[in-house]
């Protein structure tokens, strides 16, 4: 589907600015001068030299809703360690004491962290994870009836499918039983398994996936690769879904994150290949044009709302709440501020934290209002690694504050 037509405007603005420096803790959001970032070298598997293009973009949009006023955003707060030593820890999710179950990529564990921090205990081991460079147990979703029902959603790379299982977790945390497979079927390769699982305020659970390296899998419906998909907790279709099966929307390339706004709008982030990489805002059956097109390059499927060059980005988990999606850069090794109002920009990027944690994987937000954001440096398939520091893999607790 050809994209819609941008004014001139926005084309404009993209080549015009960069996004803002890394906040200290507590301090101001100020912007950075547009030579503190240039063009980073990163290593490309699939070419030798990167890009020459602006690094970051501002808000790009598709055809004119409106204009909209720029939104209040809040300063960043207090910065301290939830928990630390974890090994490839990929998705994370909290419980109704909050507390919360974080996932080891490459051991299948999954283990408990308290709600105010200390000392993390294994909770059991996921059976059949199939790790590869990208893949292995990947995003957790917690029921919305867990204290009932006590089942945790965990996105598993398998063989010869990626699934969605759901998971019994024992009242003591001590165990957990695999129930059922939910959804099978999603084509597996070495990377590109998307991964993420959330559930909305109606009980749906969202997936992300990936192209699974076959870019034609991404536009083609009966495909449940390069999608995102909507299902009930049973695995049957949310009603109202577009092709009356899972998928939500297409043209997607690896989706590791989605978010819901107050307005009822939903949020992806997506790791682009070698330029852009992309956050969109979702509407059933919408085709985001992958393979045909790549951020805001190419004229096919729905533009980004949101493009950054993989450099100062690499996107994976996102959350939403005062007036800004959060999201966590891998390659960019930042956490990215985004004003959003009803579905659209309202404002300039904004990076914190440049370099200081390294890799950003998850970005949760607690019941309490503060942020929840899980580092991946012990990780060493993603592109644009870092040395793990001194106790990596670590979680850290951001608080939020008025201007």
């Amino acid at each position: 589907m050809p994209r819609k037509s941008r004014s001139p405007l926005p084309a404009l603005l993209a080549l015009a600015f960069v996004a803002g420096c890394a906040a200290t803790p507590g301090g101001p959001l100020d912007s950075a001068p547009a030579d503190s970032i240039g063009v980073s070298s990163r290593n490309y598997p699939d070419d030798d030299s990167a890009p020459a293009v602006s690094p970051v973009v501002p808000p790009v949009t598709g055809a004119p809703r409106g204009p909209v006023a720029p939104v209040e955003v809040p300063r960043l707060g207090a910065v301290t360690e939830v928990a630390s030593g974890l090994r490839m820890p990929w998705g994370l999710t909290f419980l109704p004491d909050g507390s919360a179950l974080v996932s080891s990529r490459d051991s299948g564990d999954i283990s408990h962290v308290p709600p105010a921090g200390g000392p993390v205990s294994r909770v059991g081991t996921i059976p059949g994870v199939t790790e590869s460079a990208e893949g292995g147990l990947l995003g957790l979703a917690a029921s919305p009836d867990f204290a009932v029902d006590r089942t945790v959603y965990a996105y598993v790379s398998a063989s010869p499918t990626n699934r969605v299982v759901a998971v019994q977790v024992a009242e003591d945390l001590r165990s957990l039983t695999v129930g059922r497979i939910v959804l099978d079927g999603i084509g597996t390769a070495d990377r590109h398994h998307g991964g993420k699982l959330v559930f909305d305020r109606d009980g749906n659970l969202w997936i992300g996936t990936g192209d699974a390296f076959e870019g034609g899998r991404s536009p083609d419906p009966n495909s449940l690769n390069g999608k995102v998909l909507r299902i009930r907790p049973d695995g049957s279709p949310a009603a109202g879904n577009p092709f009356g099966t899972a998928v939500f929307s297409l043209g997607h390339r690896n989706v590791q994150g989605i978010a819901f706004g107050p307005d009822g709008a939903v949020y992806a982030s997506e790791l682009g290949h070698r330029t852009w990489d992309e956050v969109n805002l979702l509407r059933p059956g919408l085709d985001y044009g992958w393979p045909a097109a790549e951020g805001v390059a190419g004229s096919t499927g729905e533009p980004p709302i949101f493009a950054l060059h993989p450099d100062e980005a690499s996107p994976s988990g996102i959350a939403l709440t005062a007036n800004s999606l959060w999201m966590g850069a891998l390659s960019g090794q930042r956490l990215w501020q985004l004003p959003v109002s009803s579905g659209q920009p309202a404002g300039e990027p904004i990076s914190h934290f440049v370099g200081q944690y390294g890799r950003i994987r998850a970005v949760e937000l607690a019941p309490d209002g503060a942020l929840w954001i899980v580092t991946s440096n012990t990780d060493e398939a993603t592109w644009g690694g870092t040395d793990p520091r001194t106790g990596d893999d670590r979680i850290l607790r951001v608080e939020l504050s008025a201007r």
